[in-house]
This record gives structure tokens, C-alpha cells and sequence, in this order.
């Protein structure tokens, strides 16, 4: 589930110390919201922020240097009615960006109308990247999945299992091989686009590890910064299973690569066998270097197949 809305002065708090901004007019309705249809049907963060723009309602609309000069560079009627159309698109928020002065008119029509005005003297493309993606995450389709989240040569993998199986032994054996930890037990799995995930920790486990016999393990202070990461784009999930559960359930050579949907993005996957005298570090490495492989169009099994097909229709 994703939150549907978010209010002005939610979004104003947020970033007030980061874009220095000031709320000038439209303090009637510090509640005023995101229209929740916008917020569902947009394929993206772009689309619930941008410049001014007439044909794209229910968003927040960015004034900068330009959009200042066309509202208030005109005959008065004109500029009357250009700023009055402002309030059928119905913007959660006004921005006046680049330093810009906003017109009277406009400032005016704002109080009246309940709109939210901020003003930064940031440049307006910052302003946009910044709350497009405060936007983009706060509203993506999110998820929490039981597991061990790590960045393995620059891979960002997911380990699972059923529990006692020793995944977070594994994380602090491959954080020791100097991987870093994103989130131990519970990862919330952000969905940023039609095809990506982001992989972050609960606030209240960030930088902690429970290893069962020793307790929780600050691995931020016990290895030092470079062993935690704030967020990694999930690439592969590394299933661990019993050596019964691979023989009876999967192939030892799988023709296709294995995939697990989450939140309708299909994710790469591996299974390894968790038996006595493997050194799962090392496959678990070997996974993600094979994935990576695979990610630049190396396809190790396929090559062997075609290897076999030629020696099979080779004459005597």
C-alpha cells in the first residue's frame, strides 16, 4: 500500500531547511492536499510536479524566472485572466522559484483561493528534482519482506529463507568480506518506477544485525561507516533452502533464470542449498558476479548449450 495525499504543511516542514523556503500566502488551508485520483493514476513522480503548465491539473506547478516574466508581462486583462486560470488547475502547492518576486496579482489570488504560495530564491529545476523525489517515494507501491538486505559488489541482493537457516550469519560473514548492510529482518521495498525496487531499513533496525547467540549487533560502530548503506536498487534475491527442499522442488540446472515478482516487478533469483561444509559466502558471491554477468548479456549456460549442440552435430 502507498499513502494517498500528503498535506502543504507536511510537504513545507519537510524541506524548509533544505530549500530555505517561505510560506507567503494561502495560510487558510495549511491542510490542502494532493488530489488522491492524481495520486493514483500517475505513472510517476513527474507526473504530480513541473513548471506552470495549463493542461496538467492537480499538481504542484513551479513558477520560475520565465513563468514570473509570462504572468506578469501583458495588459492587465491578460494578466488577470492567465493568473486566474491558475486556480482551475487546483495545485496542492504554488512555487515561486529562482529567486523571483512573485506578482501582486498572483499573491492576491492565492489568499483568495486557499492555494499554498512558497517562495526559495533555490533555482527551479532544483526544486523540481528535490520534491519529485520526496513525491517519489513517498507515494510509491511499498512493501516489507523478512530478509537480509545487502550491497555485494555494488549489486544490491535481497537474501531469504525460512528462518534458522543463518541468513544474517551470512550478511556478517559478507559484511567482513567488505559488503555493506542495508536491513536486517524487515526490508521495505520501495517501488520507484514500472521496473525498479529500492531497498530500505526500518528507522528503528537502521544499522543493526541480530545474530542468534551474540544479540544485536551495531555494525555501523563495530566495522565502521563504509559497512552500512542507506538504500540500494534491489537486483537479486538470494533464496536459501534446505539441500532436501533444492533436490525436490528445483532444477540443478535451470534453463531460464529464476524470477520472483514483487509488487508486479520481476526480480532475478538464485536458490543455494544451505549444508554442512558450504561456504555460502563464497557462492553467494559467485551468485552476484554470475548476475552481473547476465545484466551485461553474458549468459554462461546458454554459451554451453550452444557449445553442446555444435559437438553433438559434429561428424565422426
Amino acid at each position: 500500500m502507498k499513502p494517498t495525499s500528503i498535506s502543504a504543511e507536511a510537504l513545507f516542514e519537510e524541506h524548509r531547511p533544505s530549500l530555505r523556503w517561505e510560506w507567503i500566502a494561502g495560510h487558510a488551508h495549511p491542510e490542502r492536499r494532493f488530489d488522491e485520483a492524481a495520486v493514483r493514476n500517475a505513472q510517476s513522480a513527474a507526473d504530480l510536479v513541473g513548471y506552470l503548465n495549463y493542461i496538467h491539473p492537480y499538481r504542484v506547478q513551479l513558477v520560475g524566472r520565465r513563468e514570473v516574466a509570462y504572468l506578469s508581462q501583458s495588459t492587465p486583462d491578460v494578466i488577470e485572466r492567465r493568473i486566474s486560470r491558475i486556480v482551475t488547475l487546483e495545485p496542492p502547492v504554488l512555487i515561486v522559484a529562482d529567486a523571483q518576486t512573485p506578482p501582486d496579482k498572483l499573491v492576491a489570488m492565492c489568499d483568495r483561493a486557499d492555494i499554498p504560495l512558497f517562495v526559495t530564491e533555490e533555482s527551479a529545476g532544483h526544486v523540481i528534482d528535490v520534491v519529485r523525489g520526496y513525491l517519489g517515494q513517498l507515494f510509491a507501491e511499498r512493501t516489507t519482506r523478512h530478509g537480509v538486505f545487502m550491497d555485494i559488489l555494488g549489486l544490491g541482493v535481497l537474501l531469504t529463507g525460512e528462518s534458522g537457516l543463518g541468513k544474517s550469519e551470512l550478511g556478517l560473514e559478507l559484511i567482513s568480506r567488505g559488503h555493506g548492510l542495508v536491513a536486517d529482518d524487515a526490508v521495505d521495498l520501495y517501488r520507484v518506477s514500472q521496473t525498479s525496487l529500492d531497498g530500505r531499513c526500518p528507522e528503528l533496525l537502521l544499522n543493526l544485525l541480530e545474530v542468534r547467540g551474540i544479540g544485536l549487533l551495531d555494525i555501523k560502530a563495530i566495522f565502521g561507516e563504509t559497512a552500512v548503506r542507506r538504500k540500494m536498487r534491489l537486483k537479486l534475491i538470494v533464496h536459501l533452502v534446505r539441500k532436501e527442499t533444492l533436490e525436490r522442488e528445483f532444477e540443478r540446472l535451470p534453463y531460464e533464470p529464476l524470477y520472483e515478482d514483487i509488487l508486479d516487478v520481476p526480480v532475478r533469483k538464485v536458490v543455494i542449498a544451505v549444508d554442512a561444509g558450504r561456504n555460502l559466502a563464497v557462492l553467494v558471491e559467485a551468485a552476484v558476479r554470475n548476475t552481473i554477468l547476465q545484466l551485461r548479456g553474458i549468459d554462461t549456460y546458454r554459451e554451453f548449450i550452444e557449445r553442446h549442440q555444435k559437438a553433438m552435430n559434429k561428424p565422426e
